[in-house]
């Protein structure tokens, strides 16, 4: 039975004898010129909705090594939680030998099987299995983009000499882990996000005061229980990436098992934990627990976390909701947009409406004596603006009230021309303020926090110097535009650890990790969630176009958005509004004005002044 054979047989018995097909349709339009705005699809995933429960097959009698590889392949990528299935294409002792979970190697097609060359009496053969790898899941389901690695692997087989498989072809040698194709992939894991609480900062007490979870993107199989799964996966510890930045109440315990019903109520069993002599760390363990089960469900009102012998607690979903994730975004204040005029002056946005000029001297033409205004960025609570002179020379800080002025400088840079100086400044959720200084003769990443500067320090540049930066709502995490020389900008990802004391307080951004392999170039880069960010770049040989990815480098969606080589800059928010929607991204068309993509299309936002850019507290 040749491969094709076998998997019609694998889906028809799957299905019934009917055939399924989901198509999730896909698109793009150019950012408008003019006219009425065009629609614009934002795919959700190929195989969102899908609920198609895939059945091994087990080995036939008689089938040669290339057709036993390739029912062995489609077999342990069936919806079968312990591969016994899988394991009978296998010899005895590889069975007892092979960890399906090591890994999960995704390829951009369906793997390619070399052909052996097999004389008659042939005992022994060997076949590789060869592709282009795209992605890869270690043994804790976190997923890392490749840029199309080659690969490849060995598989022997053996002729079985006694027992009931005598005469036999099986797989007696073979990798850890398992091989898929991206379509499989999509169809077979899914999209998870466990959390864990950021790691205290020693030097700050508005982060000890204001604990946050964060969301750290794993993939697990979608039909295999996936509540008692995305509980177990939490309860066993971040990702090795995301570690040095976190914590976890969940250390040594076992989950036992999860069920959730209509009546938005989960219920956890744990063992390993005295949840009864400490229900502080109950309640804490129930809120990481509560946010990844949310993630499953879509809405928990209650959670009710239980040992068999000691004891439990039960949290809401208000109690919840103080540490969930974005919750240091701004609230509704973080969903306010605010357009900056090509005069400097700042404005609040409202859709539909012309811009009104904030109060204060930001919302006024810069005078004699006031610095000409560069970038801006609003703090998160709205309180508090950072400013970049124009010549990109100074940093300011004022407010938004009728009787803010500008006050002393708060750092300056050296660079020698315009352009070259301080840039990109962003707020965390603590008030800290983040920005580069890209003067040639000493390039660096600064921390403002109140009126004291710290240089950061940046690991793994390897000769690259920083651009622009994007700090996340919660601060342990920083995206970081990177250029080599004169080459193109590209797109890391690093994490933010602090150490030193309250007077004298240090930072450090390290495990920088390229999240976006397959962009030759990127332009810009904004935190669109918590745990998503949206990316303005370029594949090899196409055109400019708008990425959603996840803070572990997977698209968040089917297929990029076109938006024309003409934008220059965006803008999201993490922070959700009264619809518990996420904000759109807001883009910039360099000459042809503003644009908001909303609704899944483009909308262009109308202004009698000459408009330079939209920004988002943060």
């Amino acid at each position: 039975m040749h491969r094709n054979d076998r998997t019609a047989e694998r889906r028809t018995r799957a299905l019934g004898g009917a055939a399924l097909l989901a198509a999730t349709a896909t698109g793009c339009v150019a950012m408008p010129s003019g006219g009425a705005p065009q629609g614009l699809g934002v795919p959700q995933g190929a195989a969102d909705g899908v609920q198609v429960h895939v059945y091994p097959v087990a080995p036939h009698k008689g089938e040669s090594p290339g057709d036993l590889l390739a029912g062995f392949l489609d077999s342990s990528n069936a919806d079968q939680a312990d591969y016994d299935t899988a394991k009978q294409y296998l010899t005895a002792d590889a069975a007892k030998r092979w960890r399906p979970d090591a890994q999960v190697v995704v390829l951009t097609e369906a793997p390619h099987l070399s052909r052996p060359d097999l004389a008659q009496d042939a005992t022994t053969a060997q076949i590789s299995v060869s592709g282009k790898q795209v992605a890869e899941l270690d043994g804790r389901h976190t997923y890392e983009a490749r840029s199309g690695v080659a690969y490849q692997q060995d598989f022997t087989f053996v002729k079985i000499t006694d027992g009931p498989d005598a005469g036999q072809w099986r797989i007696d040698a073979l990798p850890d882990g398992l091989i898929v194709d991206q379509t499989n992939f999509k169809n077979t894991y899914k999209p998870v996000h466990r959390y864990f609480f950021a790691a205290p900062d020693p030097t700050s007490e508005r982060a000890q005061a204001n604990p946050v979870l964060v969301a750290d993107p794993i993939y697990l199989r979608r039909r295999i229980d996936p509540l008692t799964e995305a509980a177990q996966a939490t309860a066993d510890g971040p990702s090795q990436w995301l570690r040095p930045v976190v914590t976890s109440k969940l250390d040594g315990v076992k989950v036992l098992g999860v069920t959730a019903g209509d009546n938005r109520v989960a219920t956890v069993k744990v063992d390993g934990a005295d949840l009864g002599r400490n229900q502080t760390g109950c309640r804490q363990m129930a809120q990481q627990l509560f946010q990844t089960l949310v993630d499953q469900q879509g809405k928990l009102d209650r959670l009710d976390l239980s040992t068999p012998k000691s004891g439990g607690c039960t949290i809401t979903a208000a109690e919840a909701a103080p540490v969930a994730p974005g919750v240091l975004a701004g609230g509704e204040n973080g969903t306010q947009a605010y357009i900056q005029l090509s005069d400097g002056r700042l404005t609040r946005y409202l859709d539909g409406m012309e811009p009104a000029p904030v109060l204060g001297v930001l919302g006024q033409v810069s005078q004699g004596g006031q610095p000409r205004v560069g970038e801006l960025a609003v703090r998160r609570d709205g309180n508090a603006v950072a400013v970049i002179a124009n010549d990109g020379r100074n940093l300011f800080r004022t407010g938004l009230t009728e009787t803010d002025k500008y006050g002393e400088s708060v750092t300056s840079s050296r660079a020698p021309q315009p352009g070259q100086g301080l840039a990109s400044p962003s707020w965390d959720g603590r008030q800290d303020l983040w920005l580069v200084d890209r003067d040639p003769a000493a390039p660096k990443v600064l921390m403002v926090r109140d009126r004291t500067v710290v240089p950061v320090t940046v690991d793994d540049l390897d000769g690259r110097s920083v651009q622009s930066l994007r700090i996340s709502s919660d601060g342990t995490r920083i995206a970081l535009l990177l250029r080599r020389g004169n080459g193109p900008t590209t797109l890391a990802l690093g994490l933010v650890t602090h150490s030193g004391t309250p007077a004298a307080p240090a930072a450090r951004i390290t495990a920088l990790r390229d999240i976006a392999p397959q962009l030759t170039e990127v332009a810009a880069v904004s935190w669109s969630d918590a745990d998503q960010l949206v990316v303005l770049g370029k594949e090899a040989d196409r055109l400019q176009q708008l990425h959603f990815l996840g803070t572990d480098g997977s698209q968040s969606t089917d297929s990029p958005l076109q938006g024309g080589e003409s934008m220059t800059a965006l803008s999201a928010t993490e922070a959700r509004g009264q619809s518990d929607q996420v904000s759109p991204a807001v883009l910039t068309a360099s000459g042809r004005g503003l644009y908001r993509l909303k609704d899944n299309q483009w909308h262009e936002v109308p202004s009698k002044a000459p408009a330079g850019a939209f920004i988002y507290p943060g």
